[in-house]
């Protein structure tokens, strides 16, 4: 980890009151309101990976299910925030199971998205509404 520690001392006239103290770590990168999906899911790695790979694919994806299932409660209740919450958490476990399967999701929704609907082709979905693109 590249950083640096920072100490300046906080004085009022000769008596020292306390110690400003903190730590920049340039490896880490400022919070943002826009991530990229590769930066997003970098993100998420960076915070969780460790103990994403001890809980393994079999509990990542129960975590993920759950959040799935209070997203769909979400859905059908009147909280906007709450619902923005559960949209953010089944996105972050998405992410996070993709890392433990050593899947990158910006690849992955290039490949199969980038180049228009897998269905039709088009970048504009033409598919009926009866069969899934």
């Amino acid at each position: 980890m590249a950083g640096i520690l920072c100490v300046f001392p906080n004085r009022v006239g000769h008596l020292p009151l306390r110690h400003l103290v903190f730590y920049v770590d340039f490896n880490m990168p400022s919070p943002a309101s826009d991530l990229s999906i590769e930066d997003l899911q970098q993100h998420i790695r960076r915070m969780y990976y460790d103990k994403d790979v001890a809980r393994g694919i079999d509990g990542t994806f129960m975590w993920l299910m759950e959040e799935v299932g209070e997203l769909a409660s979400a859905l059908r209740g009147n909280d906007r925030e709450n619902l923005q919450e559960e949209f953010a958490d089944v996105i972050a476990w998405l992410f996070t199971i993709a890392n433990v399967a050593d899947v990158n999701l910006a690849e992955a929704l290039s490949a199969k998205y980038g180049q228009g609907c897998p269905g039709c082709h088009r970048f504009e979905c033409e598919c009926s509404l009866d069969e899934k693109p």
